[in-house]
């Protein structure tokens, strides 16, 4: 099972703005000192420029409009409520915040559908909204595809059970355990696993300042490094500026990139560029505007689509 696709679906906003249902445990979050219609054109400038860049280097970007009557402010990142995965099952997730729910569309697994990709199966967890139990999508979960593990830092966003629900269904053994951020001289639980790490398939990126337990620490470390991954450990503050919210991708004959924001490369250090350029070239873009309001950074707004195609091209 490859840990990198090829295919990329990615959700142009419309209604792109500071979701203050989500702004309560998202710390990430600022509110930007702009009218609402000026935010929104900032956000699909970058959406645009970044898509731009993922196909430049030849990465199948499948671009799906919001629907502008839904108003889903965080819909941008639609890798909190689906994933896609190589057998054909699509999995969807039960969201935090009641308006992030109606991001969750059937028109948007018929794109993919008429793009050539096959959906055998849906596995839906959304009935756990009912309960007040969360479980979001990629964001909550790191899967190592290829040694079969996925990883989870627990949060009021990633239930346990329901994370060792999903893995006894997809057959992962579960990595669990809890990070934290310093929020006005507290620690925190983060939000999301993915702000705070970041699995290729030869390197994982990680803020383990942010695992405050050692024992944890310890664990979370031996499972990536007998996986045989080069461990690149990167600060709290490097984390603020989104350096472990990081995808890797393949592009154009086969070539795998590592894409981020704008911010998290300039956050980084010569020799932490150095150390991942030692596996794969690094794509960064301009999210600025859309990182600031959404508190979410270039791997949320990349759902990765592992679906099997079908051969045939649906016109």
């Amino acid at each position: 099972m490859p840990q990198t696709t090829n295919t990329i679906l990615m959700i142009r906003p419309v209604n792109f703005r500071m979701n203050e249902q989500t702004a309560v445990n998202n710390y990430f979050q600022e509110d930007l000192d702009l009218v609402q219609a000026d935010i929104n054109k900032k956000a699909k400038e970058e959406f645009d420029a970044f898509v731009e860049k993922l196909r430049a280097v030849g990465v199948n970007v499948v671009v799906v409009n919001d629907d502008p009557s839904l108003d889903t402010p965080d819909s941008i990142f639609p890798n909190n409520w689906v994933s896609f995965h190589e057998n054909g099952d699509v999995a969807l997730y039960p969201m935090f915040a009641e308006n992030r729910r109606r991001e969750r569309r059937e028109d948007v697994l018929e794109t993919l559908e008429k793009d050539g990709f096959t959906i055998e199966n849906i596995v839906d967890y959304t009935s756990a909204e009912e309960e007040g139990v969360f479980l979001e999508g990629t964001g909550s979960l790191l899967l190592d595809r290829v040694n079969g593990k996925a990883y989870c830092a627990l949060s009021p966003r990633a239930d346990e059970e329901l994370f060792i629900e999903f893995c006894e269904d997809f057959e992962y053994t579960p990595v669990v355990f809890t990070a934290f951020q310093t929020v006005e001289g507290k620690r925190l639980p983060i939000y999301h696993t993915n702000v705070m790490m970041c699995l290729a398939e030869t390197f994982a990126v990680i803020c383990l300042d942010s695992i405050d337990d050692k024992k944890e620490r310890k664990n979370v470390l031996t499972h990536i490094k007998t996986d045989g991954k080069e461990v690149i450990a990167i600060t709290e503050a490097q984390m603020h500026q989104f350096a472990g919210n990081m995808l890797q991708v393949r592009g154009a004959n086969d070539q795998r990139f590592l894409v981020m924001s704008q911010s998290a490369y300039d956050s980084l250090t010569k020799d932490q560029i150095a150390k991942i350029e030692k596996h794969c070239p690094i794509v960064s873009s301009s999210l600025e505007t859309i990182e600031t309001c959404g508190g979410g950074s270039a791997r949320c707004m990349m759902a990765e689509v592992f679906l099997p195609r079908t051969g045939l091209r649906l016109v």
